[in-house]
């Protein structure tokens, strides 16, 4: 009888064993991106304009910009036969806590200047907003933060070191055909102070056609509402 109990006891010990594994997994697998938020159709209450000195001078916006480069890395694990080698750009300047220090400033108004050479081309422009306690008249305390821009031709943007995404949903921050707006709740609710991190990954397309042309953001607002 105590053979026996001794015997139930350590079988049920051995199934409880991928339980645990199973629950360690789920609390260390990383948080997924944020879910995309769709923004107002509305008018703004207040609207800024980044791409001028005025406007990024409100919100202490210095806007940085970068080329970013294709690169061979290793395929994945479990790639079919034949795909030994992948791809990957470089430098993942989206990430938090990515150091742009030594990467050159650009004026607001800058952002309109054709960069990259061309065909297949990727270019980071990275900034950080901070919310001032007035803009004139209007005291953003309280108001939902949307960054409107457009990018020739396609746009990625990273909010505080994320892509707010969701398959199967309308994600504004994912590319949203050529010449189209990206726009992107920054936050629901801001107060002076708040500072948030943006990094936009400017990309020439269609890729598949290659084109001899080159990128540049078309416009850069950032819109409150209440």
């Amino acid at each position: 009888m105590r053979r026996t109990i001794r015997n139930l006891a350590a079988a049920a010990a051995m199934a409880a064993i991928p339980v645990a594994i199973s629950a360690v997994a789920i609390a260390q697998a990383p948080p997924g991106p944020p879910a995309p938020q769709i923004p107002p159709m509305l008018p703004p209450t207040y609207e800024v304009d980044l791409m001028t000195q005025q406007g990024a001078g409100a919100l202490a916006v210095q806007w940085k910009t970068m080329e970013a480069k294709i690169v061979e890395t290793k395929p994945i694990p479990e790639h079919l036969p034949g795909y030994n080698t992948a791809y990957d750009i470089a430098p993942h300047a989206g990430e938090s806590g990515f150091d742009d220090s030594k990467w050159p400033a650009i004026k607001p108004e800058e952002l309109s200047a054709r960069r990259g050479g061309g065909h297949v081309s990727f270019i980071w422009y990275r900034t950080t907003i901070t919310v001032p306690p007035k803009m004139g008249e209007f005291d953003p305390t309280g108001a939902k933060a949307v960054l409107d821009i457009t990018v020739d031709d396609y746009a990625e943007v990273w909010v505080n070191g994320q892509v707010p995404r969701r398959a199967g949903y309308l994600s504004p921050a994912t590319i949203q055909g050529a010449n189209m707006p990206n726009r992107v709740v920054l936050a629901d609710s801001v107060k002076p102070g708040d500072k948030i991190q943006i990094a936009v990954f400017g990309i020439n397309g269609p890729i598949s056609v290659s084109p001899a042309n080159t990128v540049w953001f078309r416009q850069a607002k950032l819109e409150f509402y209440k």
